[in-house]
């Protein structure tokens, strides 16, 4: 079963774009909606403040009013001009003083309210809903005022009505909260056609890839024209064409070489099969020609089993050996059975050093064969070949492979490696092999999980191998 596809780009910033404009808007809201509560509720405050401190004062001074019905005038008074405003007055024994008759009696609410009897009595803001519905704003505060047997403490309770900024807050929430909701909608199209406005340049880069074909790897898109935050991208994908179009040339340089390397042998062998059949020879000349073929078809089977150990080599079918190997002795056995060429060549071996490596004993062998049999052929007479072994350390050990001899260009260094590549192309095929000596013994050696590097200079080429004390897992 499939993983699911993962969401669209697109559809990933249009919801981080709602998310955000959900957060924002009804953050917004909330700290609007709330600062008018604020403001009309500090408002009914203030008017509940100034009619309670004008009620104290007429109270306070009642010895100089004409009369009982002079001061309920003045209360009354008091009242107008205040959207309705209610007042009731309780004496200390709980009779009431005086009530105001344009709305609900307030004396209704003079009993001890159920958790907020303290608060009410001494000084205390509140909400009331009387039974018609209506809301008002409260005060309550305990005043001294002068009545017929003297001075005695007196609860006030001041009320207004706060229906009219009910209904606008109402009014304002619907409202508000309708733009709202508009505004993430907008915001969340106007992210979507952002984000696809955005996507354009790199539509724009996914056509001119779907154009590209294998004969226009040298095609480059120009990072300069692009936004900055695609240039890295531009630059990548530079950067896999580059690699691409290397992989191409030298696949097209390898199979040039196959053909080359191949043509030679077959062009031998029918030439030789032709001279052949163009007369009678005795029975030594055909076998002359028989051996002579024979030559040819070792040539090509050697060059067919090395190209079939890269291409194994370079897929992973190959699973190296783990066993110890004395590197002592087995450059020793490839100083024996390379020494009588060495010598017609007047060249000495020269061992020194000891090591011991995990692996697979007939490639590593094969391997440094390579690099002894390179030594050999490059190495002019007189002159020593030098293999040192060294265990570098407790996680590698290192062999290098010493000859002197006219040094390679630093141009090829980096090359030597490469299948069928040859330092001087003037060379034509004979003892010098096809040019897979070097990539076979590379290909041996990452096997092994280690690296091989060259060197060259005056007093000579080096080749330093490295591996591993233990043996790595192939991936």
């Amino acid at each position: 079963m499939q993983p699911p596809r993962p969401p669209s780009l697109t559809l990933r910033l249009t919801l981080l774009f709602g998310v955000v404009a959900i957060v924002v808007f009804t953050g917004f809201g909330w700290f609007i909606e709330r600062s008018i509560e604020h403001h009309f509720s500090v408002g009914d405050d203030a008017e509940l403040e100034i009619i309670a401190q004008t009620v104290s004062q007429v109270l306070a001074s009642r010895a100089d009013a004409n009369s009982p019905e002079t001061i309920e005038q003045r209360l009354t008074d008091i009242l107008v001009g205040h959207h309705g405003a209610l007042l009731h007055i309780a004496g200390q024994d709980g009779r009431g003083l005086f009530a105001s008759t344009n709305g609900p009696a307030l004396s209704a609410i003079s009993a001890p309210l159920p958790g907020n009897r303290e608060g009410r009595e001494n000084n205390a803001l509140f909400h009331w809903n009387d039974t018609a519905g209506h809301n008002y704003r409260m005060l309550t505060r305990r005043v001294a005022g002068v009545a017929a047997g003297g001075m005695e403490d007196m609860t006030l309770s001041v009320a207004v009505a706060i229906d009219h900024h009910q209904q606008f807050l109402a009014g304002f929430r619907h409202t508000l909260w309708l733009m709202i909701a508009s505004g993430i909608l907008v915001m969340g199209f106007m992210g979507w056609f952002a984000v696809r406005q955005g996507h354009g340049p790199l539509r724009a880069i996914v056509a001119r890839i779907r154009h590209i074909s294998a004969a226009e790897l040298n095609t480059r898109l120009p990072p300069e024209s692009m936004p900055r935050e695609l240039t890295d991208l531009a630059l990548a994908f530079n950067d896999m064409l580059a690699r691409m179009e290397e992989a191409f040339q030298r696949l097209s340089n390898f199979s040039a070489d196959i053909a080359h390397e191949l043509r030679t042998p077959v062009t031998n062998l029918l030439t030789q099969t032709q001279v052949a059949l163009s007369k009678s020879r005795s029975e030594n000349e055909y076998r002359e020609i028989l051996y002579s073929n024979m030559e040819e078809y070792e040539r090509m089977a050697q060059m067919i089993g090395d190209m079939l150990f890269l291409a194994k080599a370079d897929n992973g079918l190959y699973q190296p050996d783990s066993i110890e190997i004395d590197l002592h002795k087995e450059v020793q056995e490839l100083f024996e059975y390379y020494e009588a060429w060495a010598e017609e060549r007047g060249v000495s071996l020269e061992l020194d050093g000891a090591a011991t490596t995990p692996g697979d004993r007939l490639m590593l062998r094969r391997a440094l064969g390579n690099l002894l049999s390179n030594a050999i052929r490059h190495t002019p007479a007189n002159h020593t070949v030098k293999v040192l072994l060294h265990p570098a350390d407790n996680q590698s050990v290192t062999i290098s492979v010493e000859n002197p001899g006219p040094p390679i260009p630093q141009e090829h260094i980096p090359r030597l490696f490469d299948r069928f590549y040859r330092v001087d192309t003037s060379r034509q095929r004979g003892c010098d092999g096809a040019g897979l000596g070097l990539a076979i013994t590379k290909s041996i050696i990452d096997l092994h999980g280690g690296n091989i590097e060259a060197t060259s200079g005056d007093k000579g080429t080096r080749f330093r191998i490295t591996l591993p004390a233990a043996l790595k897992a192939i991936p």
